[in-house]
């Protein structure tokens, strides 16, 4: 699938992020993601991206601050390139998944060369058929992805600390194996 456009945006009655993405061939794929999965998610992906942006055959940052500092350049130079101005395409297109979005359960990314296979699932439940989507990310399109998702996280106040007190960074588990709701 070849991905023409990302939107993000936070429904308030849902309290939920709807992720829309819409292809070349005229298909779009919608997903529903929850507080939980987005505050598990996103510092993974933020991870997952700065290990993309520095295993360049051309260049190899030795130590985790360097491997920051690249990502965040790389961050910079496509977020200063990148049209957020053009507003979400929204005409009538082809909905593989259907009409309704699909609730991401789980998440599984695996590193192909210079990009990323994002799997999204819903795993189902009693009277729910398990679906899944994947989605081939090239590392400036997963800049654009955290970019939308931070925002909508912001819109949605949910980088609010949880009930206990404590900061949210502190209680999101360094991001190992799949991400699950």
């Amino acid at each position: 699938m070849h991905i023409r456009q990302l939107n993000v945006s936070h429904d308030p009655r849902q309290d939920r992020l709807l992720l829309r993405l819409n292809t070349a061939t005229a298909e779009e794929f919608r997903f529903w993601v929850t507080r939980r999965l987005s505050l598990r998610l996103l510092p993974a992906l933020e991870q997952t991206s700065s290990r993309l942006e520095s295993s360049g055959h051309w260049i190899m940052a030795p130590d985790p601050q360097s491997r920051q500092i690249l990502n965040e350049l790389k961050r910079d130079e496509f977020l200063n390139k990148a049209d957020f101005q053009t507003p979400y395409a929204e005409e009538h297109q082809h909905l593989p998944l259907g009409e309704e979005p699909m609730l991401v359960t789980d998440v599984h990314f695996q590193q192909q060369g210079p990009g990323l296979l994002l799997t999204l699932q819903d795993k189902g439940g009693a009277t729910a058929t398990a679906r899944s989507c994947h989605m081939q990310l090239e590392a400036s399109l997963l800049h654009g992805l955290i970019h939308l998702l931070r925002q909508a996280m912001d819109r949605a106040e949910w980088h609010m600390p949880l009930q206990t007190g404590a900061p949210v960074d502190e209680q999101v588990p360094t991001p190992v194996g799949p991400y699950a709701h």
